[in-house]
């Protein structure tokens, strides 16, 4: 077994952790457990460029229980946890190319060594797997019958492929999935955002101004949650209808331009390029805080931040300074790249236990109908969607009512009214 990682001794504290976040992932374990049983994935070959962290292990654990062959990558420099990758390789038996601060070159000769492998099935967050597979690996196109996504840039990414005509095979989009973004990004972006925040800086958010920008499902999320802490929030946005939504849920909101001079505390998480530029940067006031959690790092305009800069330093761990011109410094969290697995663990398990057991039951039907589908992104088909919240609701041990056989009538008639 070809592998990659940092060190193999970590493996039994990776193997701790991993069971750590096991006990907080019922529905996959439910699903482990039929897998182990029925085998739904023997003889897939999946290749996964996923955020190498223990939540990542149980659902690699759970696809290899099903029969299928993993081979995993980080899809993100920053983001593997390398305890985890260890454990994964010595402990159960998957190969891994992943160590945390990887450089570019050494990320994407992971990606193409976990293509390496000629899967069937891609499961990608970001879309850096599939990219790569189809601008510099098309040998290994006609073999791939099926793949996932699992967040909103990789689906925005892959919908801009499909719609120019160039995918080559289905893939379902994980991030739309109701049990999903819902909650994967409302409150586990809101939450480990900000614990990655205060794990970096060790900063006081009560009473700070803090600039959410974007109010997608993550941006609620983390203005809900800053806000929970004592925070004053300032929501940006593009979109009048998110705008809006923000206004009438009790939050400021204005132009980047407004807020840049007002903000202690800035996190975009809009998936989008650019969005804190020099412009906003020169705004801003001494000591500002400038955070990202979306996807990749070119939400920050990091370029013009380094060519303006006087001098720069590492603060902390994960705080980089820089000076600009007149005094002003300008501390930036994790080199720009999601702050939430850089600098801290990512989405509680709990919340991750629903968004891969999308993966894991999207693989499963891909295995059944993928080579059926048409080439583009296809939505998590809705009886997953609620098989896994009526399981999670389960072990959750709530209730709920259902509707009576009149109810169900109603519902789909048209004849019957006041």
């Amino acid at each position: 077994m070809e592998y990659h990682v940092k060190d193999l001794g970590l493996a039994d504290r990776g193997l701790l952790r991993i069971e750590w976040a096991g006990q907080s992932m019922p529905v996959l374990r439910l699903i482990r457990e039929r897998f182990s049983r029925e085998r739904p994935l023997a003889g897939a070959r999946i290749a996964a460029c996923l955020h190498v962290t223990t939540e990542t292990a149980v659902l690699a654990g759970t696809l290899k229980a099903g029969g299928a062959e993993v081979a995993l990558c980080a899809s993100n420099p920053l983001s593997t946890q390398d305890d985890v990758a260890a454990a994964l390789v010595r402990h159960v038996e998957i190969p891994v190319h992943a160590i945390k601060g990887e450089d570019h070159d050494t990320y994407y000769r992971h990606i193409h060594a976990a293509l390496d492998t000629k899967p069937g099935v891609t499961m990608d967050d970001g879309a850096d797997l599939v990219t790569t597979l189809h601008t510099k690996r098309t040998e290994l196109l006609d073999s791939v019958w099926g793949g996932t996504e699992e967040t909103t840039t990789g689906v925005i990414r892959l919908r801009s492929m499909a719609e120019k005509g160039v995918l080559r095979y289905p893939i379902i989009a994980v991030n739309d999935a109701q049990t999903k973004h819902l909650f994967d990004n409302r409150y586990g972006t809101g939450q480990s955002t900000v614990d990655g925040i205060i794990r970096a800086t060790n900063r006081l958010m009560a009473g700070a101004v803090f600039v959410v920008c974007g109010y997608g499902w993550c941006g609620r999320g983390l203005a809900q949650r800053a806000r929970g802490m004592g925070a004053r929030v300032i929501v940006t946005e593009v979109e009048p209808l998110r705008a809006l939504e923000a206004v009438m849920d009790g939050y400021e909101v204005l132009p980047l331009r407004r807020a840049a001079p007002l903000g202690d505390l800035f996190c975009t998480v809009t998936g989008d390029v650019n969005v804190i530029t020099g412009e906003a940067f020169q705004l801003m006031k001494d000591g500002a805080i400038v955070a990202n959690s979306g996807h990749f790092n070119v939400e920050l305009d990091l370029e013009w931040l380094e060519a303006q800069a006087t001098a720069r330093r590492q603060i902390r761990e994960h705080v980089e300074e820089f000076v600009l011109p007149g005094g002003r410094r300008i501390n930036i969290l994790a080199e720009g790249r999601l702050v939430n697995l850089a600098a801290a663990e990512g989405h509680p398990s709990s919340v991750m236990d629903m968004s891969f057991a999308n993966q894991a039951l999207s693989v499963e039907f891909l295995v059944r109908q993928g080579r059926a589908l048409a080439r583009a992104v296809h939505p998590v088909p809705e009886a997953i969607d609620r098989e896994i919240a009526r399981m999670k609701l389960q072990a959750m041990g709530v209730e709920i009512d259902t509707l009576s056989a009149e109810q169900q009538r109603y519902l789909t008639s048209w004849e019957l009214g006041t």
